[in-house]
């Protein structure tokens, strides 16, 4: 039997195990966390990732469909209608989210017992024994830094961002809100709860003494339920992270028999909602890759082609929707651009984006069964 590390144990390096244990691989995924655990925040799944993690045989009862919703400026006022319905219809899937909590606890329950070893921090490859290293350590990783010594550092996307997931008395909408340089999003969660997020152009680095009292009073005139939300989030579970991005695209996801993959690979900005959907591609991709051929040097290369190309384009496209979108800050260009999205029709903004969540991923081939006599 054909083994794997995965070294992280976060979203695209747990998919990433299930997707080499569903071909027959014996996978170890070596995390430096003393546990499994998540931060408490949520992920919208695009239809290009439910895509994946059905390929991946996932299955997420605690998924919530998004219903119909908009993006407003921050007095509420509508910029655009987003339809659900037509959403689906052009997909094929719906937009959805889940508590990354419940996500990777998914994932790990999907693995064999023992595979998944927490508070095992790995500094290099040396003593790393297996057909393929799947290096899956994030955005400042490693194991890159290792392989590519040279290579520049992520860098500051030139905003910072609060995140939390809160409970509200009522049911809110889907809605994403934005003002200059600023931008709000608001996303019902499974169980009454909400995953809510706060980015803004700003100095890297810029902490706050107070960070809830620091919010409600930078976003507390906006329009409701941010400032509820706001008020509703125990400050503890408050994150704060300046967002950062892999600027210079790295030439190859491929070094020897080690394959990057997800942040390590390709860190890209928020603003598509595309980082942990396209780790889950890349996992289904390396699995479907090493399950067509015995040669592990070819479907590692084929990996690469199929994903480099890819997930660097959607990592331009982040950055340009940032800059065209939350971090614009011109108020002539913020008038422009939200004329112009306003007359834009319903069924035209279920559209946009179809060239990244349309993607369709490759079925990995299953092992055949034992034969029984």
């Amino acid at each position: 039997m054909r083994k794997a590390i995965v070294v992280g144990g976060g979203i695209g390096g747990l998919s990433a195990a299930v997707g080499l244990h569903g071909i027959g691989w014996e996978v170890t995924v070596l995390e430096r966390a003393p546990e499994l655990t998540a931060a408490g925040a949520g992920i919208s799944l695009w239809p290009n990732a439910l895509r994946s993690l059905e390929t991946l045989g996932i299955h997420l009862d605690r998924l919530r469909e998004q219903a119909s919703g908009g993006l407003h400026d921050r007095a509420g006022r509508r910029i655009t209608r987003w339809d659900a319905e037509a959403f689906r219809r052009h997909h094929g899937r719906p937009l959805a989210a889940i508590h990354r909590a419940d996500l990777i606890g998914a994932l790990r329950d999907a693995l064999p017992t023992g595979c998944v070893r927490t508070g095992t921090e790995v500094t290099g490859l040396d003593g790393l024994d297996a057909d393929v290293i799947i290096a899956a350590d994030g955005i400042h990783s490693g194991l890159r830094k290792q392989l590519w010594p040279q290579h520049p550092d992520p860098v500051y996307s030139g905003s910072t961002a609060f995140r939390a997931v809160t409970t509200l008395p009522r049911a809110v909408d889907l809605s994403t809100s934005w003002d200059d340089g600023a931008e709000i999003g608001v996303i019902p969660l499974h169980g009454g709860q909400v995953y809510w997020w706060a980015g803004y152009v700003a100095e890297a680095g810029i902490r706050h003494e107070d960070p809830k009292s620091y919010l409600r009073n930078r976003f507390g005139g906006w329009h409701e339920p941010i400032p509820e939300l706001i008020d509703a989030t125990v400050p503890e579970t408050l994150l704060h992270h300046d967002l950062h991005l892999l600027g210079t695209p790295l030439p190859s996801y491929v070094r020897g028999r080690v394959a990057l993959l997800g942040d390590a690979a390709h860190a890209m900005p928020p603003f598509l909602g595309q980082g942990g959907c396209q780790a889950i591609e890349d996992a289904v991709v390396l699995a479907a890759a090493l399950s067509e051929t015995e040669d592990v040097d070819a479907a590692l290369k084929s990996y690469d082609e199929q994903r480099r190309p890819r997930s660097q384009a959607v990592v331009k496209a982040s950055v340009q929707a940032g800059r065209i979108g939350p971090q614009l800050r011109n108020p002539l260009g913020v008038a422009v651009r939200n004329g112009v999205a306003r007359l834009l029709p319903g069924a035209l903004t279920a559209r946009i984006g179809a060239g990244v969540s349309g993607w369709t991923p490759p079925v990995p081939r299953r092992p055949a069964p034992p034969r029984t006599r």
